[in-house]
């Protein structure tokens, strides 16, 4: 039973934070998509999805930062840098994630299963960004907005181009909450040599932040806009707006706590503006 509590530490299945900055795209894609609510089993494959290739993500992003995690603070006890996880259980334990994966869009169009395999992809590779670019930020983005063409392809079986402006969206969304998230590890990463936007924009990093921020929602009221919704979806922006708001007034002093409180607000913009869409498909 210990090590099994270790696996879903691995998993994050105690900071569903991840899971849920996953599945509010892929809600707001679903329900545009379908114009309403999804059908049962689409609803089903694609939220039973979005936990268990987070899961997945969690595992491989530790196996490749094992040798990285133990000397940053805030990631030194997640149990392949503490030791209670061998790489091999890991390994074991990935590739369980994803054939689950596999088995449920298996019940989707052949057009979603080809997305899917690219959405694989994304979360296997995104752990490398950080070496690379100083924007892996950018390509969290896609990866954790990816549901979004799947959505599409499994409801309308096309990516239409909507699918992909919501994933723009989505991607600056990424770029600003993820931004906030690494101002918390900046000092960490700079010493080891890892990337991150918070290093690449400095003290600029709030005004960065604040506009993606406001470009996220200028974006998303277009697409309202084009959608033809009203005051409801308007409402929502402008609750948006106000997390927003309250996420620039805790990243001011730069706290590691206070840019971790402010990464953790995210979530409730995300749930807002998909109360705006349910709204305006009642």
């Amino acid at each position: 039973m210990s090590q099994l509590k270790q696996y879903a530490l691995l998993m994050r299945i105690d900071k569903p934070i991840g899971t849920l900055l996953l599945l509010w795209p892929t809600l707001w894609a679903l329900w545009i998509a379908a114009e309403g609510p999804p059908s049962a089993l689409i609803a089903f494959v694609f939220i039973t999805g979005v936990f268990v290739m987070r899961s997945a993500g969690c595992v491989i992003n530790d196996i490749t930062d094992r040798d990285f995690d133990p000397h940053v603070e805030r990631t030194r006890t997640r149990p392949l840098a503490a030791g209670t996880v061998t790489v091999k259980e890991a390994v074991g334990l990935a590739i369980g994630l994803g054939l689950t994966a596999l088995l449920l869009v298996s019940a989707l169009n052949p057009l979603t299963i080809a997305l899917s395999v690219a959405g694989g992809a994304l979360a296997t590779t995104y752990p490398l960004m950080k070496r690379i670019t100083y924007l892996p930020q950018a390509y969290l983005g896609v990866a954790f907005g990816w549901g979004i063409p799947m959505a599409f392809a499994a409801v309308q079986n096309t990516v239409p181009l909507a699918a992909w402006y919501l994933l723009a969206v989505n991607i600056l969304w990424a770029i600003a909450y993820d931004t906030m998230y690494a101002m918390a590890d900046r000092e960490d990463d700079l010493k080891i040599g890892v990337k991150s936007s918070a290093i690449l924009f400095g003290q600029a990093d709030r005004a960065m932040v604040g506009l993606f921020q406001l470009t996220t929602l200028g974006l998303m009221g277009g697409l309202g806009l084009y959608l033809d919704f009203g005051i409801r979806f308007a409402a929502a922006l402008a609750l948006a707006f106000l997390f927003c708001a309250y996420q620039q007034h805790l990243i001011r002093t730069r706290g590691r706590t206070d840019c971790l409180r402010a990464f953790l607000n995210n979530n409730w913009v995300g749930g807002v503006l998909f109360a705006g869409f349910v709204l305006e498909y009642l």
